[in-house]
């Protein structure tokens, strides 16, 4: 039976992909769990593998392409088999991550059952008005709607599945708004946007307008960690940075308060029961946050190892989704750039971010008398739909009590 290769929706934030390379070519045999493409997703290039074995009779995607998930790229069947209902069949959207179970390695592509009569045709616009419903975009159109002052509820798309293209929105547009915005641009260059990105322009766009965020800064004396920091990479071999001893000092603060280790969803507050951080990577095109699972059962050389193997590997764009995703806390630290002091915006559904300034070597008043001292400025950024300004002060409290006696950051691990 011939076997429809399709770009896959990895993750929640992912809208479409780009076909990076093929690793094999039309007429070559694939086997099943075989690598037949490289993809780009929002946050990295990951393996696509075959389902079925077969020869690759069709690519209908090329190479450098983008293209929505749960879009036919390519067809493996026997050299003898009748491909055309394959190929002119329509595709069942891609299924969230949340509702398929991801292979051990790689990505695998998925044979396509035909779609029942009802989700054949495009749905009208009318049912994503009448229920209030985000209609389905592409990230263009959705600019270029925000741009022109255009309802999105109000607009048909003639996308597949009915979503709606850039073409939909321009002929939406009123006439006034007719005149497109780049004639008036200075001239210049235009890169397209990376798949990276475009995740985070979205994810911006549904954290800082909806979700009312606060700030709560502190200064920490780092004099005592800098000083069990030097100490551990003279005599021991995992050698934590500053940002180790933030994820372990975190986690302990969070075991202390895990009213901030929790998620806004509507009409309750999710408490974890997992301290799972995420440590923001700066990117070429963007940023990527692995996250170190369980970091409340884990000891700082853990830790280390741990942090160490996820960034090396993201910054190879080599993580797989449940990598980098499903994070209940995240760390930025900006302080190796020589900055003083910043916000984060927060990472929905987080409800707490913590940013990290640089540790700076600064005159001090110390019972009366000047000395040279180094401190930290963090920030802590809060979903005030779920944290009030009482327990993000008091968390905060917390981790600057546990970074300036730094020797807890060493204690036995407690049993998860």
């Amino acid at each position: 039976m011939a076997s429809r290769v399709v770009m896959p929706k990895l993750t929640d934030t992912m809208e479409e992909g780009t076909l990076v390379a093929w690793k094999k070519r039309e007429g070559e045999r694939v086997e099943a769990g075989e690598v037949i493409a490289e993809i780009e997703t929002d946050k990295a290039v990951m393996d696509l593998e075959a389902f079925a074995s077969g020869i690759v009779r069709k690519i209908v995607v090329p190479e450098g392409e983008t293209v929505p998930s749960g879009t036919l790229l390519a067809i493996v069947a026997e050299a003898d088999e009748d491909i055309t209902a394959a190929l002119t069949e329509q595709i069942a959207p891609a299924p969230s991550p949340s509702s398929v179970t991801p292979p051990a390695q790689g990505v695998a592509a998925a044979t396509a059952a035909p779609p029942s009569p009802a989700s054949s045709a495009p749905r009208p616009s009318m049912t994503s008005r009448e229920t209030g419903a985000r209609p389905p975009a592409s990230p263009r159109a959705r600019a270029l709607a925000a741009e022109r002052g255009v309802d999105l509820l109000a607009v048909v798309g003639t996308g597949p599945g009915g979503r709606i293209v850039e073409e939909d929105v321009l002929r939406a547009a009123p006439a006034a708004a007719s005149v497109s915005v780049v004639e008036s641009l200075p001239p210049g260059t235009d890169q397209p946007l990376s798949q990276m990105r475009k995740a985070i322009a979205r994810a911006m766009v549904q954290s800082k307008a909806p979700v009312p965020h606060f700030y709560v800064t502190t200064e920490i004396s780092m004099d005592e960690a800098e000083q069990l920091r030097e100490q551990l990479n003279r005599e021991e071999p995992f050698r934590p940075t500053v940002t180790d001893l933030l994820i372990k000092a975190t986690a302990l603060a969070l075991d202390q308060y895990p009213a901030v280790n929790v998620s806004y969803v509507g009409d309750a507050i999710r408490r974890y029961t997992s301290i799972d951080i995420g440590v923001a990577v700066g990117m070429e095109d963007g940023l990527i946050t692995p996250v170190i699972r369980d970091c409340g059962a884990k000891s700082l050389e853990t830790i280390t190892v741990e942090s160490r193997s996820l960034i090396e590997r993201a910054r190879l764009k080599r993580l797989q989704p449940v990598e980098y995703t499903g994070a209940t806390f995240s760390i930025s630290n900006l302080g190796m750039f020589e900055v003083e002091n910043f916000i984060a915006v927060l990472v929905p559904p987080q409800a707490a971010s913590l940013a990290v300034g640089a540790i700076r070597t600064v005159p001090i008043v110390v019972d009366g008398a000047v000395r040279i001292g180094q401190r930290m400025k963090v920030t802590l950024s809060c979903d005030h739909r779920a944290l009030d300004g009482l327990v993000a002060a008091q968390f905060l409290k917390e981790l600057k009590r546990i970074l300036e006696h730094p020797q807890e950051l060493m204690t036995p691990t407690s049993p998860a």
